[in-house]
């Protein structure tokens, strides 16, 4: 089940759960989409994919027991290991590489 971070792994803004500018990688990495967009130029800096709209889970349950309020998201906050330069110079370097090659 999606983990639903609070915060930008980078820039650590406040990503509420119905959030549309929180963006994940297929291994629910969490960015906004500014950081997404200007730093990491899309590409994630911990496995190198690409990243998507973070889906909204539901408040309200159509199906008895799934909503946000009987799978609450994550309050642990995570943090990236590496600096902005870093990031920079990682995401140039995955540009540079096909698609079908990542």
């Amino acid at each position: 089940m999606l983990e639903i971070r609070p915060n930008c792994e980078c820039c650590d803004k406040d990503l509420a759960p119905d959030s549309t500018e929180a963006m994940i990688c297929t291994y629910e990495c969490t960015f906004c989409v500014t950081c997404v967009n200007e730093i990491l130029k899309n590409v994630c800096p911990n496995c190198g994919g690409g990243f998507v709209s973070r889906p909204i889970r539901p408040k309200m349950a159509r199906r008895t027991g799934l909503s946000i309020n009987h799978q609450p998201p994550s309050i642990e906050r995570v943090h990236t290991k590496y600096s902005i330069e870093e990031l920079k110079e990682f995401s140039a370097k995955a540009k540079h590489i096909k698609p079908e090659d990542r």
